[in-house]
């Protein structure tokens, strides 16, 4: 078990970095950020957070992942770059049967419009298509965000849906990309 538990890691490890990024596995560490983000109540539109995460809420968060998606279904790497850590990327509603998985990405606000969110993007789908061989991976995005548009449609999405007044302020827009 422990074996396997090494050659996983170091499979992942040598999968996440590219460029001048690096997607690695959340640690304690990692605690002010993610307070930071989870926190940021102007992204909160965009997804399914509706209130203020405590540090407890999220260390019990950090501490009972186990970093496997297999026995998790989901997978939060942090985005680390040359000039520091950038950002978040998760892989989540992880179906193993079909393999297939939805995406999402969060940069900070002072590390935007560097690029990191495609490189990052990328790096992930490295790992997704190729170590865990998924068929495609998916994203849901508001129709207002433009700048989360123009990054999935830059990394080859194609947009097949749209969900009308699916958030309170905005519709929702469906974007998968296949292997």
């Amino acid at each position: 078990m422990q074996v396997s538990k090494l050659l996983l890691t170091h499979c992942l490890t040598a999968f996440l970095h590219i460029m001048d990024i690096t997607l690695r596995k959340i640690e304690p560490t990692d605690l002010p950020w993610l307070y930071k983000w989870e926190n940021d109540s102007a992204s909160w539109e965009a997804g399914d957070t509706h209130n203020p995460l405590s540090q407890k809420d999220l260390l019990d968060y950090i501490q009972s992942s186990t970093g496997d998606i297999y026995k998790d279904a989901q997978l939060r790497l942090i985005i680390d770059s040359d000039s520091g850590t950038a950002g978040c990327v998760d892989i989540y509603d992880f179906d193993v049967h079909n393999l297939k998985a939805a995406v999402a990405i969060y940069i900070d606000k002072d590390m935007r419009k560097q690029n990191i969110a495609q490189k990052a993007l990328i790096k992930l789908e490295e790992y997704a298509f190729g170590f865990l061989r998924l068929r495609f991976l998916y994203a849901y995005v508001g129709y207002k965000n433009t700048a989360s548009r123009r990054l999935f449609t830059a990394c080859g999405y194609k947009e097949i849906a749209t969900l009308p007044h699916w958030l309170i302020n905005d519709s929702l827009s469906v974007f998968v990309k296949l292997p």
